[in-house]
């Protein structure tokens, strides 16, 4: 007769197994990237992830199956890098939810497990997209709740059925997507969720394993420099007035109709709405120009503390008629270089209202957003996604009641938006800007007269009317976007596809920016990166001019790694 229980001791072996297994297989799952990037980096993201939670769950010498689920979830959830980390630490988080409450697990349990990991993740996704790790997940869940309702007891049998489908599933990712397909890949997000399975499947089975779990290494960020104030443009009207916000200190269970019911009551009456629910407190966060209705709805489920109601319309109004004599006040702060910055500590003396957070790529980069005002600036996006828990940090070395974040790649911004959920005492807004570019154009726009949701709507608006190209080298051969690409080749790549391929960086980089171009562009922002000379960048500038005569074109050293152009046309 096989096993039919899990206790606490096994779980986490079978954790730090998957763990371990794929942090093995993590260069591999990063060659599936479908973009044959240099930093195509599905594998790390996931393993980085995973180590984080490893990590605590390792700490732990007695474990309890509250603990663990405990570790597992804080854990992958500071640690979560890029989108697939992300959703990886989602999957982690609802399955801990359901583990925590017993001291035991069998194949029913597992099967409810799963089934809330897919739930939760698949919340966390504006807009999910099938033929990812998020359908190997559902596929796999599927199938264990199958054999759960079909009586199976045996845990061998049920673990091995569930990653039979999972493997399924995954090799139907190229029908599902057809940029894989024509990459001749499956989804990599999807193959890390396998190997975690298979991992813990592997110690499950008893089998010999190092479970060694080493410290990752610290990740290092920069600061920048207090903003200049940006002349004033006018003022959209406020719908809601006030800016509503309080914790309910939960009576009983919080259940996820529960949850539902509550966020569509508060879209009736209101929105700006985020709704934090935690086993024993829910944080809440509501525009609405009535919020005794708001509160009088959440004393349904328990009572109520830290209540904080500011009238935004009387604070818009303060700020617009103060604006000129905290210009003058404000000191004037010289730049300082990125090495100097991280001798240094970045918590602002002086308490403000604003703060921003900025991920950036180069010391070229790096500069501009300092001129621009960046409080806080996280090296990454390229060589290495940061991590919630480095947005964590970043948010918590600013004396800033609102900090704005711009993740500057679109791998970035569900981190940005972990780190978001995980802040209860500053108000976070993350601009979801996926390039450099895109950012720079956002802060740009930012008006310190105007209310912080105005300005939001304007950053996000400003952002997304900038088209970005990059240019970059391809790691292996492959097919995508109908080009034939060579491991060596120069690839300029747009907002949503390859837009060039060839041997010739110049002509390569020219190329992209004419695909680039529309008629009603003015302006052409190019950034050279650390491998490109001066030279070379100033010969780029002038084709460019010769052949689009009615734009300005502007060149600006970016410093970046591996992306040898970065630019933009608006």
């Amino acid at each position: 007769m096989g096993l039919n229980i899990i206790d606490a001791q096994m779980l986490s072996k079978m954790f730090l197994a998957g763990a371990k297994n794929l942090e093995h297989k993590k260069e591999w799952i990063n060659e599936l990237n479908v973009f044959p990037v240099p930093d195509g980096d599905t594998g790390t993201n996931m393993s980085m992830t995973i180590m984080s939670a490893a990590k605590e769950v390792a700490a732990i010498s007695e474990p309890s199956m509250a603990s663990l689920a405990k570790a597992i979830s804080s854990g992958s959830l500071r640690g979560a890098r890029g989108n697939s980390g992300v959703i990886l630490s989602q999957l982690f988080r609802g399955f801990s939810k359901v583990i925590s409450e017993y001291d035991e697990i069998n194949v029913a349990i597992l099967a409810s497990a799963c089934e809330k990991a897919v739930e939760t993740a698949y919340k966390a996704v504006m807009k999910p997209k099938e033929g990812t790790i998020l359908t190997v997940a559902k596929g796999a869940a599927k199938r264990a709740n199958d054999l759960a309702v079909a009586g199976e007891k045996d845990l061998e049998i049920f673990i091995s059925e569930v990653i039979k489908e999972a493997e399924v599933v995954l090799s139907q990712t190229p029908e599902m997507l057809p940029v894989l397909k024509q990459a001749g890949v499956v989804d990599s997000g999807g193959q890390g969720l396998v190997e975690v399975l298979k991992g813990a499947y592997d110690a499950f089975l008893g089998k010999e394993l190092d479970l060694t779990i080493e410290a990752a290494p610290a990740k290092s960020t920069n600061k920048g420099t207090m903003s200049p104030n940006i002349e004033a443009q006018a003022q959209a009207e406020i719908k809601f007035c006030y800016c509503t916000q309080f914790l309910i200190m939960l009576s009983k269970p919080f259940n996820i109709k529960q949850e539902m019911d509550f966020k569509e009551y508060l879209e009736s009456i209101g929105d700006s709405i985020v709704v934090v629910a935690d086993d024993e407190i829910v944080k809440v966060h509501v525009h609405t120009n009535d919020p005794g209705l708001a509160m009088q709805k959440a004393l349904l489920y328990g009572s109520l503390t830290t209540i904080i109601i500011e009238n935004m319309r009387l604070e818009r109004d303060e700020k617009v008629s103060d604006m000129m004599e905290k210009e003058m006040q404000q000191p004037t702060i010289g730049k300082e270089s990125v090495n100097e910055q991280n001798s240094q500590t970045a918590v602002s003396a002086e308490h403000k209202d604003t703060g921003f957070i900025a991920v950036s790529i180069g010391d070229g980069m790096n500069e501009i957003f300092q001129s621009l005002g960046v409080d806080y600036i996280i090296e990454g996006g390229q060589t290495m996604n940061p991590s919630t828990e480095d947005m964590l940090n970043a948010i918590d070395q600013i004396n800033a009641d609102n900090i704005f974040i711009f993740p500057n790649n679109k791998n970035i911004i569900l981190a940005a938006n972990q780190a978001k959920e995980l802040t209860e005492d500053k108000n976070i807004i993350v601009i979801p800007t996926k390039t450099v570019p895109q950012g720079i154009t956002a802060i740009i726009n930012y008006v310190p007269d105007i209310s912080i949701e105005e300005n939001e709507a304007v950053m996000t608006q400003e952002a997304q009317n900038v088209a970005t190209g990059q240019v970059t080298y391809a790691v292996r051969d492959t097919m995508i976007d109908n080009k034939e690409i060579h491991q060596g080749d120069f690839m300029g790549i747009g907002d949503k596809g390859i837009l060039s391929v060839g041997t010739d960086l110049q002509n390569v980089a020219f190329e992209m920016v004419s695909e680039m171009m529309k008629d009603d562009y003015e302006l052409i922002s190019i950034y050279y990166g650390a491998d490109i000379s001066e030279e070379q960048a100033e010969e780029l500038v002038t084709r460019i001019q010769n052949e689009f005569s009615s734009c300005d074109v502007e060149l600006q050293y970016g410093g970046q790694p591996i992306y040898s152009y970065v630019v933009s046309a608006e």
